[in-house]
């Protein structure tokens, strides 16, 4: 046998690098994670925004399950590899990456923003069943369960309202926040004495809210939406609290214009609102984006919805307003979008979701102010109704509310009879 010191320096050299690595590998990581329920979080400028995290492994790989309050989302897209572990989350171009420990995943995710840009959050899990927020149960919490009146400020002074719904099962709270162009989706958190903390994140926007109550009927705080956004909280318990007359309403500029466009679908071929295809149908042209989530929750209910109503002479155009200018990184984002979520109805990249430009895209149109912007148009293409923003599933019974509503009213219009 031959002595390792008779071996050539350079064979030394691999074999102590080697063993470094080796070293490495078993300080800092493993090759495959541990499955079972992780306590992630998100590192936001007001502190950490937990969230479920759920690891499996089925017989195709591993499966990723966010879960805040209600809601669990199915994350199918994971690749192991390398002690590192990398998911893109459904419909989105956003993307985790995480080295793999023994009991626990580091690394960040990359939200995609406007301009194409990409904010970076730290991202920690750690197998645990603890607590959203804190680790110890309060002896004494107040009172949140019900409905609120909010007014959020933005850090230049604008004011928007907003309502909370809350529901609470002793210290752990679940809830919303419907603002005029949709809702903050399934929050979930604490409150422990007067403070409320909430968060979610399911791969599109992440929210983290540190709020105090103040008596029996009195809300205080601010939220972070990101890295970048955030909104000083004022709020007042009332049940009675709507979002009535807060939106800001698209209408026709003039009853004599027609509403007409045409924009590539993500194939690059041009699609036209005049197109025979819609030509004495009811329309349903809902101006959204990939990256937003609101936008999901409607699309979730629009694609069963067409696949009901396509026969019965309905029609749906998707207007996509992305985060890139350019076309085939827009499109990409497109057909992701539309493979994910199963969309069999035309989805067309229209313009970037910045800048006023679908405002500008258009003009008929008095202003596209938040996403989605849904137009419905009868059978002789006369626009019947714009509603702004999305009432998803997190609101219970205003989704159920909204959606019976919206079929009424696509019923009403069916009815109708066209003219020759």
């Amino acid at each position: 046998m031959t002595h390792l010191l008779a071996r050539p320096l350079w064979f030394l050299e691999c074999l102590f690098a080697a063993g470094a690595l080796t070293s490495l590998i078993a300080c800092s990581g493993v090759e495959e994670p541990t499955t079972g329920r992780y306590r992630a979080t998100l590192a936001l400028p007001g502190g950490e925004a937990p969230f479920g995290f759920e690891l499996a492994r089925h017989e195709d790989g591993h499966v990723i399950y966010l879960v805040n309050g209600a809601e669990r989302t199915e994350v199918r897209n994971v690749h192991i590899e390398k002690g590192e572990l990398r998911a893109t989350f459904p419909a989105y171009e956003n993307r985790l990456r995480a080295r793999i420990h023994k009991d626990a995943l580091r690394g960040d995710v990359t939200l995609i923003k406007a301009g194409g840009k990409e904010q970076v959050i730290p991202f920690e899990a750690k197998l645990s069943d603890a607590p959203h927020f804190f680790s110890e149960p309060a002896s004494e919490y107040a009172n949140v369960r019900g409905r609120w009146a909010l007014v959020l400020t933005s850090d230049d002074g604008e004011a928007t309202q907003a309502v909370a719904l809350f529901e609470q099962n002793q210290d752990r709270v679940t809830g919303t926040v419907m603002t005029p162009t949709g809702d903050h989706r399934y929050l979930e958190g604490q409150v422990y004495g007067n403070e409320l903390k909430l968060s979610t994140f399911a791969g599109g926007l992440v929210y983290l809210y540190d709020l105090r109550v103040m008596g029996t009927a009195i809300l205080q705080g601010e939220y972070w939406q990101g890295l970048a956004w955030h909104e000083k909280v004022a709020g007042q318990r009332n049940e009675q609290a709507t979002l009535e007359g807060a939106e800001h309403v698209t209408t026709l500029k003039s009853q004599d214009a027609p509403f007409t466009f045409t924009f590539p679908d993500a194939d690059g071929t041009p699609v036209s609102l005049s197109d025979e295809r819609f030509r004495g149908k009811i329309v349903v042209v809902t101006i959204g984006g990939s990256w937003c989530p609101n936008c999901h929750d409607e699309a979730k209910f629009l694609v069963p919805f067409y696949r009901d109503y396509r026969n019965k002479g309905v029609e749906i155009i998707g207007l996509m307003f992305e985060r890139h200018g350019d076309f085939d990184k827009a499109a990409a984002a497109v057909r992701t979008y539309q493979n994910d979520l199963g969309v069999e109805f035309p989805l067309l990249v229209a313009g970037v979701a910045e800048n006023d430009d679908a405002s500008k895209k258009l003009p008929a149109l008095s202003g596209v102010y938040g996403y989605p912007t849904t137009i419905l148009i009868d059978k002789q293409g006369k626009i019947r109704n714009v509603h702004t923003g999305f009432s998803g599933p997190a609101t219970g019974k205003h989704y159920e509310e909204h959606i019976a509503e919206f079929t009424a009213e696509v019923d009403e219009l069916l009815a109708e009879r066209a003219v020759e």
